[in-house]
């Protein structure tokens, strides 16, 4: 895997990970599940900005074991979120991306574009979402609704993007990764131990942008 990844990314998933250690045991020590999640889900982003199947795999476990962490703090929007469109999405992404190599690299998708009629679909779909999932939100007297709402929106922006194989899938992970930095820090104002987990989306948000370089980079090098 050395020679797999280059120095950049060895680099950034590294620090990546000991920023999230080290704000675990300083903020929370007792939640290992957090530790567990936030490792698994940084390494997704990695193998994820290399096109690797092996990412969306990893982003499996991921929302499972994020949903449950949503669960002890009632961010019910987070759970719903993750455990009944992230998970699912992820799993028909992976097999997206496993039925559409680029020349025949299973360790490398095919990367794709979408129309301007599909563009419209998407962001129709997005609204309907939204909205939806609003209500069901407010049924469950979700915390912090809004915020919760909008990370909905955008969480389904990027699962579809993700198994269209657009590089702006990264872009709307991005913007999903700001929204839970600002939930996680309303929920750590009354538990400490949820910095880590602030710590954790901030490595995402870094990493995510990170695969939308590489993204672009990988089309122009397909479509030469």
């Amino acid at each position: 895997m050395r020679n797999y990844f280059s120095k950049i990314e060895i680099v950034l998933w590294s620090v990546s990970v000991l920023f999230i250690t080290m704000s675990f045991y300083v903020f929370d020590r007792g939640s290992y599940l957090t530790l567990v999640a936030s490792l698994i889900g940084v390494t997704s982003l990695i193998f994820n900005a290399k096109g690797n199947p092996i990412g969306q795999a990893l982003m499996i476990v991921f929302s499972l074991l994020y949903g449950i962490i949503s669960f002890t703090f009632a961010y019910y929007g987070e759970m719903i979120t993750y455990l009944g469109m992230t998970m699912p999405m992820a799993f028909v992404a992976l097999i997206s991306w496993l039925r559409n190599p680029y020349k025949g690299n299973k360790a490398e998708v095919r990367v794709n574009s979408i129309s301007k009629k599909e563009q419209i679909l998407m962001w129709l779909l997005t609204i309907v979402v939204t909205v939806v999932f609003y209500f069901i939100l407010n049924y469950f007297n979700t915390v912090n609704i809004v915020p919760s709402t909008i990370s909905v929106t955008t969480s389904f922006l990027a699962v579809y993007l993700t198994f269209r194989r657009c590089p702006t899938f990264a872009l709307a992970y991005a913007a999903n990764d700001m929204v839970l930095i600002v939930l996680w820090i309303m929920a750590s104002i009354y538990d400490t131990k949820y910095i880590s987990v602030v710590v954790c989306f901030i490595a995402f948000f870094i990493n995510d942008i990170y695969g939308y370089i590489s993204w672009r980079q990988m089309k122009r090098r397909q479509t030469a």
